[in-house]
């Protein structure tokens, strides 16, 4: 049998060989890109904001045998100058003047991401969205295994895969989850996509709320009229971008009945066909709560009818367990149920995780890091479901104003504002009484206190476990 060769790629790896190619950042995405630029032979420059003592040395031992250039910090991309390509990582945004000035001077910006989507010789199918785009992608990829393709997760999760296009081959498939700043300049997209949904999210990083909804257009703006489009019919602005696109829309709503597309309707996920529904899966025969996450089921089967028979898809969706860090069930003490909800940095997938408890009193802990959010839509669901609250971080004080407007002189929410997460779980394990559920759902990002949500999350199940 003939050995697939992928002749896009080996055409890049010929053009790399001996021209000046630069890394910006040196993050998970780009960091597989030392060794292979290095093994095909490129005259390699790193930029990274960071002060050199902050790059781990084994990372830093690396470029000096390689023989690589680099500079680091807050200036260090002054000296981007005269390259043939530039691999930004997804922080370092396509609008910075330093990228627009070299691209305007023949420079190629892109990313290890967009490369691989161009190169990729499987079907690839990519997941957007400002909420539950993890646990989406993740369904995605159960099934498709289950389905039994060689199947390969990437993007914002899983490993960096531009280093294993020599590895993928056209009868595999690729599941990517996409970021706003992954997307943002990107001139390829995926022949399947998903947009879960789109709310105002990174306002501390994007120029404006357009930007962002922009950067999240360019996953279908590229495909044709054979492709894929799964929208959220629920969102505002997911719904409108069926008008744009070139081929095949395919909707999912919790809140309307839909004459064609899939449905949440009694506690099920239902599949419309010309008005007909038939049942794919009761909430009681799957491990996740939430509507969200019913939500994201729709998308994921809407995503893979065309690869996987529907009873395998209904197989895969029961064994399907919650993602880490979202409405994951940590411990119960004493009759009280802990959850880690860390990867809700937003105001509404907050909202999201306290509608999954609709029979029982929370006890939430929130805040974090601000992005410039609004608190406002928060308030009324905690006044509704919430029996106490307990704040910590930049975005307490908002939390805290917006919740204390809602209830006006009812004082019906307790809330207590804590320090450090050590704190509020001493306070959550003072207050909780046995039948009550600990929610940990900051409705902000971490980085006040932590890297990143995952750290964040890590942080709180080790404090609980030791309860």
């Amino acid at each position: 049998m003939k050995k697939y060769l992928n002749e896009k790629l080996e055409e890049f790896n010929n053009f790399i060989r001996y021209r000046k190619i630069a890394i910006i950042g040196l993050g998970v995405s780009n960091l597989p890109l030392i060794d292979y630029l290095h093994d095909k032979k490129a005259k390699v420059t790193v930029f990274d904001e960071r002060d050199v003592n902050e790059i781990p040395k084994d990372i830093m031992n690396k470029l000096i045998i390689y023989s690589f250039d680099y500079y680091f910090g807050k200036d260090c991309l002054e000296n981007l100058k005269n390259f043939v390509i530039i691999f930004r990582s997804p922080s370092c945004l396509p609008t910075r003047k330093e990228l627009q000035l070299e691209e305007k001077n023949g420079a190629i910006i892109t990313t290890e991401i967009e490369l691989f989507i161009k190169m990729c010789p499987c079907p690839i199918i990519g997941v957007t969205g400002s909420e539950g785009k993890t646990t989406t992608t993740s369904m995605i990829y159960s099934i498709l295994k289950k389905g039994g393709y060689n199947t390969y997760l990437g993007g914002n999760i899983g490993t960096p895969l531009f280093t294993k296009l020599d590895k993928i081959k056209p009868k595999d498939i690729a599941v990517l989850e996409l970021s706003s700043f992954q997307l943002m300049d990107m001139e390829v997209s995926p022949q399947t996509s998903v947009v879960t949904n789109v709310t105002p999210n990174h306002l501390n990083i994007h120029k404006d709320y357009e930007e962002y909804i922009d950067a999240k257009k360019n996953i279908y703006r590229y495909q044709n009229e054979n492709a894929l489009l799964v929208l959220n019919y629920d969102n505002k602005i997911t719904k409108k971008m069926a008008k744009e696109a070139k081929g095949k829309v395919v909707f999912f709503s919790s809140k309307t009945r839909l004459e064609d597309g899939y449905i949440v309707e009694d506690n099920a996920v239902k599949e419309c066909d010309n008005n007909l529904r038939k049942h794919i899966v009761y909430g009681d025969e799957i491990k996740l709560k939430g509507i969200h996450n019913f939500e994201n089921m729709c998308a994921a089967i809407a995503a893979t009818k065309d690869f996987v028979k529907e009873e395998v898809i209904i197989k895969a969706l029961k064994e399907f367990k919650a993602v880490e860090h979202r409405l994951e069930f940590v411990k119960e003490i004493g009759g009280v149920k802990w959850y880690n909800d860390s990867a809700s940095s937003s105001p509404t997938r907050t909202i999201a995780g306290i509608e999954a408890f609709p029979n029982d009193e929370i006890i939430l802990i929130a805040g974090g890091y601000d992005k410039n959010l609004d608190y406002t839509p928060i308030a009324k669901p905690i006044v509704k479901n919430v029996k106490s609250l307990i704040l910590l971080g930049q975005t307490s004080k908002k939390i805290k104003t917006a919740v204390e407007k809602e209830q006006g002189n009812k004082k019906k929410v307790k809330i207590y504002e804590c320090k450090s997460l050590e704190e509020t779980i001493d306070k959550a394990k003072e207050i909780a009484t046995s039948g009550q559920v600990v929610l940990f759902s900051p409705a902000s990002a971490s980085f006040d206190m932590f890297k990143n949500a995952y750290e964040r999350g890590n942080k709180f199940k080790q404090l609980v476990k030791k309860i």
